[in-house]
């Protein structure tokens, strides 16, 4: 159960409490996107009186950092927001599993986040924390995107750690997105005149035979076999139910390793649907595992366990744009992320906690 303050009624958090309480308690003040200000209150007034941070806010997002000067810096983010509740809300723990909106995605590795915080006053290795706001929604409200614009120094690291849902095992890098609309265009005309005009929806059916015959990519980076994938994600068109359309439109998401830039993915997307009229809507870079630096191979040898490519996108690409090699790694199974029963185990929250505990702490 969350904690409030008794004179002004707003939620507190004690970081002391342990992880798997401290996510419970996270869960319990909502923070649906847009909607983060109670939550960020909160961790702002819960890390503020520890010494040994230097705490930063910006707008709902919160950095608070070591400044012991050890050779190495590392970087571990999460955010602070979730999808729209949806019935299941408070959090419970029953058997062994914590139930609840944004227990998975990604609460459980915010508490772990904060108890690092709180309890590592030395680590060996210099620490920036980040709680950051509104990743669920478009990216011009991204917490951390805002802060590589205003304070790109708050995010300068050796190496950094995003917190997202990987069943407590190391998914690095992640793939680039990229999202196309393929139109086709025709003449309308009366469907009892059918020959009068030209179908533009049956002229998609190339777009759709070129995607069925698609081969994907599948390059290994750093020893990481990635798949790429195109697909037809959506298709609209039609008039009325006896026009022939003049114009029928195929939205495609091309998935890509990130050993190719925006720039190639695109370029490729253009000439695969050559002929046709396309329009970008979405795109995003991808980013590359970065396992050669020393400060990832450390962490990967201190957590144990086979590392994975990251098929999905994450901000990971965001410290990949910094300079910054990132992977991700956090409690709970990303297939449970958004749906109406997420939950994270009690057992994962606990893993990622003791081995960056120990990791941080030299013991590892």
């Amino acid at each position: 159960m969350t904690s409030t303050d008794q004179d002004t009624g707003r939620p507190t958090l004690d970081l002391s409490i342990g992880a798997v309480a401290l996510t419970a308690a996270l869960v319990d003040i909502e923070s649906v996107s847009l909607g983060e200000r109670a939550i960020a209150d909160a961790v702002e007034a819960a890390l503020q009186p520890l010494a040994h941070l230097h705490v930063v806010r910006r707008g709902n997002t919160i950095v608070a950092r070591t400044e012991l000067g050890r050779p190495e810096r590392v970087v571990i983010a999460g955010h602070l927001d979730t999808v729209p509740v949806n019935d299941n809300l408070p959090s419970r723990l029953v058997d062994g599993v914590l139930h609840g909106l944004g227990t998975c995605d990604m609460k459980g590795g915010d508490a772990v986040i904060l108890t690092l915080a709180h309890a590592l006053a030395e680590p060996v290795r210099d620490v920036t924390y980040v709680l950051y706001e509104g990743e669920e929604i478009a990216s011009e409200h991204n917490g951390l995107a805002h802060l590589a614009a205003s304070d790109p120094e708050l995010l300068h690291a050796d190496f950094a750690i995003l917190m997202e849902p990987s069943n407590a095992a190391v998914e690095a890098g992640c793939q680039g997105t990229l999202r196309v609309e393929v139109a086709t265009t025709g003449e309308r005309a009366h469907s009892a005149r059918s020959w009068r005009g030209v179908n533009a929806i049956h002229a998609a059916g190339e777009v759709l035979a070129r995607l069925q015959a698609y081969e994907p990519r599948r390059p290994v980076i750093d020893g990481l076999e990635y798949h790429e994938g195109l697909n037809a994600v959506g298709i609209r068109g039609g008039v009325a139910g006896n026009v022939i359309p003049d114009e029928c439109v195929v939205t495609v998401n091309f998935r890509y390793a990130p050993d190719r830039s925006e720039e190639e993915a695109l370029a490729f997307v253009r000439e695969f649907f050559d002929g046709f009229a396309l329009t970008v809507t979405d795109s995003a870079p991808g980013a590359l595992p970065g396992l050669d630096r020393p400060a990832a191979q450390a962490f990967i040898a201190a957590v144990g366990g086979e590392v994975a490519p990251k098929f999905g996108w994450t901000d990971v690409a965001r410290f990949t744009a910094l300079g910054v090699p990132a992977v991700n790694y956090g409690p709970g199974d990303p297939l449970f992320a958004h749906k109406q029963d997420e939950h994270v185990p009690v057992a994962d929250i606990e893993r990622c906690e003791a081995r960056l505990r120990a990791w941080l702490g030299g013991e590892a």
